[in-house]
């Protein structure tokens, strides 16, 4: 048996505040980690399923009329829909309009989608319905079963009165921009294009491919297709990514990245140096034992040694229950939804919460190492003790 490992075995660190310092560090990391992945896929999840993730609009950028309709079934949609990385490729028209309740007024952008669920009310259909955003709800007083009469301003005034099926949350409640989903049959309708004509297309990315790097080499590929296969009567596209639409919001998300790295190092230097003084005091307490040990021969890396094991197993612990404890409490609020939030600031209503398993065991793994490499400091004391001193001292 190792020496080292034995009189490791043997020795106690007796510092429990040591331990909570560092379950606490661990909790505070965990969340940290957790919540800014779970703000990540909340708020891109949101975006993709309200615009999809690449939209491929017309060169006059005019797809909110009726004037500037595109095909939904170009030649080249099959090569985009093969692309890896893309999930699916669908048709959707817009349309501005102006809805009026009760003397209130108040502008949104009209979406239609195929087998949009907003027409949906058990088995049957219904006809005109439409789902509408909560902050749209709130503004105009609106609530399902009620009717939404609705004027849409072009070459002549038309007029819809909607049904409302459904209130939605989505994360772009709080711009400006309130979508309201509807039936693409119904705004095709409404604007006097076959069922081949649409406004734009959108594109939907499978969750890995959706970070900024994937994105933007996904656009650009769209875009080559787009110039190199569309046939002479065929419109021209041009693929925009929700990176460049929304800039403000993934701007919001890198900030939220860099504060989480920030925690990250705070709580490891904090946990580091917890374990310093709780190290520094095990070191003053065995004075004696390190003279005995470097007296029968052992060097002063393999006391280190000794000390760094029993230091370690404190760090494991703390680590142990800093994680059970983090894990616990994203259990609760995933399903609960407990701890609540503006979402005019945060963009969703509640803290999300998503566990990265690979982001949280490198976190632990990073956190851990840099701990140990900081009691190496502490055990420099080793080497200045005197072993002829602390024996006669004995």
């Amino acid at each position: 048996m190792d020496a080292s490992g034995f009189i490791a075995g043997r020795m106690r660190f007796g510092g429990s505040i040591a331990v909570v310092s560092i379950a606490v560090s661990f909790f505070v990391m965990i969340i940290a980690v957790s919540v800014s992945s779970g703000f990540r896929q909340e708020i891109r999840d949101g975006i993709s399923s309200c615009t999809g993730d690449i939209q491929l609009m017309p060169v006059d950028m005019n797809w909110i009329s009726e004037d500037s309709p595109v095909s939904a079934v170009p030649g080249y949609l099959g090569a985009i829909d093969s692309l890896p990385g893309v999930s699916s490729v669908s048709p959707a028209v817009y349309r501005a309009g102006i809805i009026k309740k009760d003397g209130e007024i108040h502008g949104a952008v009209f979406k239609g989608v195929e087998n949009a669920p907003s027409v949906a009310a058990g088995a049957d259909s219904v006809k005109l319905g439409v789902s509408i955003p909560s902050r749209l709800a709130t503004l105009l007083g609106l609530s399902p079963g009620d009717r939404m009469l609705t004027y849409f301003i072009g070459e002549a005034v038309k007029v819809r009165n909607f049904n409302v099926v459904s209130v939605y949350e989505g994360v772009m409640d709080n711009s400006d921009e309130l979508v309201v989903i509807a039936d693409i049959k119904d705004l095709q309708r409404l604007n006097g294009w076959d069922e081949n004509e649409v406004s734009m297309l959108e594109v939907s990315l499978a969750p890995h491919a959706r970070d900024a790097a994937s994105m933007s080499r996904i656009t650009a590929e769209i875009g080559e297709i787009v110039l190199e296969r569309q046939g002479d009567d065929e419109d021209t596209l041009i693929p925009t990514s929700v990176m460049d639409r929304y800039p403000q919001i993934f701007d919001w998300l890198s900030l939220l990245d860099f504060n989480v790295f920030v925690i990250l190092i705070l709580m490891t230097v904090v946990a580091g140096f917890n374990m310093v003084s709780g190290l520094l005091i095990m070191l003053f307490r065995n004075i004696p034992t390190i003279g005995t040990l470097k007296s029968l021969g052992m060097t002063d890396r393999m006391i280190a040694k000794v000390f760094l094991r029993v230091s370690s197993k404190v760090v494991l612990k703390g680590l142990l229950a800093g994680n059970a404890l983090a894990l616990a409490f994203c259990l609760i609020q995933g399903r609960t939804h407990l701890i609540r939030l503006n979402p005019e600031n945060y963009f969703v209503s509640f803290v999300p919460v998503h566990v990265n398993v690979p982001a949280v065991i490198a976190a632990d793994i990073a956190a851990f190492a840099v701990i140990l490499l900081i009691l190496l400091i502490p055990c420099l004391f080793i080497s200045r003790i005197d072993p002829s001193k602390t024996v006669r001292a004995q």
